[in-house]
């Protein structure tokens, strides 16, 4: 299986502007987010308090929505089925992915883990799953089974979620929402996906480069990329690591990678990982457009 390749960098413009000076250097900090490099960069005389402030709000997230964190608040659902009183910041990411699985017709579904395994445990074993073994899963899968409520999340038999399309994102707006709340302005976060606090320092918005060419200018915004061949179950890089719920298949890309900007990171995150499973650009267009100030930054055909 390869590994996810990172499709949005900060440019180089970032760092300065020609002919523009500074009031301070940028400070950039850099950890770990659910498993991707996260980074942050602001101008601030206590930047690294503020730094290792938010290195602490990421370790508390991760303990929420982690996959890999043995006691993680979703590891103890997935384990047990169940969860009595869950965490508001868990529910308040299950229902923003449950409003993208509602606009996106099912092909968003948190509840994909059963089937995302199956293909997972057999490229480890250096193959695909067997139609059988897809079917199985397939029958451990559907958002419609899960009840969420602030009293207990419940799943039906056999089923385990996964936030992997839309937690990097969503811990990038709980991270904005902190130094907001702090008064700070002028950061930009990177937890896999970007979040702009304001802008950059100098005073133009942030500079985000797409894998494929181009640059987005964030300000007060967020932006987050998908390829379906982004990480792969193969070992000749063909089969994608996006599937469809409705069919059990990886997606047959139409896309190399789409990208969407909107106010809030968890809601790019999740429009850019459905919009893979759309097969035109009128049905992007149509989906990305139920989400106010949701744009489609770029669609690159494969």
């Amino acid at each position: 299986m390869t590994t996810r390749r990172r499709f949005l960098t900060i440019s180089a413009a970032a760092l300065a502007f020609p002919g523009r000076s500074m009031a301070a250097p940028v400070y950039t900090w850099q950890g770990i987010a659910l498993g991707a490099r996260a980074t942050l960069r602001l101008a601030h005389p206590d930047a690294k308090a503020i730094s290792a402030r938010v290195a602490a709000e990421i370790t508390r997230l991760e303990d929420i929505f982690s996959l890999y964190r043995p006691n993680s608040s979703l590891m103890q659902l997935n384990r047990a089925g169940r969860l009595d009183f869950p965490a508001f910041e868990l529910l308040e990411c299950l229902s923003i992915a449950g409003t993208v699985h509602r606009a996106s017709e099912g092909r968003f579904d948190p509840t994909i883990q059963p089937l995302w395994a199956c293909y997972a445990e057999a490229s480890a074993r250096g193959g695909l799953p067997e139609k059988n073994v897809i079917t199985r899963a397939r029958l451990k899968i559907g958002w419609e089974r899960a009840r969420i409520d602030s009293s207990a999340i419940v799943l039906g038999p056999q089923m385990a979620l996964t936030l992997n399309g839309i937690a990097q994102g969503y811990i990038a707006d709980r991270v904005a929402e902190m130094l907001r709340d702090e008064g700070l302005t002028n950061v930009l976060i990177d937890t896999g996906e970007f979040r702009a606090l304001g802008v950059h320092p100098d005073g133009r918005a942030w500079p985000v480069t797409l894998a494929t060419g181009g640059e987005v200018p964030l300000d007060t915004r967020a932006l987050a990329t998908s390829a379906p061949l982004g990480t792969t179950f193969d070992e000749y890089s063909q089969v994608g690591h996006i599937i469809d719920p409705r069919t059990g298949q990886p997606t047959q890309s139409h896309w190399q990678e789409i990208s969407v900007s909107a106010a809030s990171a968890a809601v790019a995150d999740a429009l850019s990982t459905a919009a893979c499973l759309f097969e035109t650009r009128d049905g992007l267009d149509t989906f990305v457009a139920q989400f106010q100030d949701a744009h489609l930054e770029d669609a690159t055909a494969a």
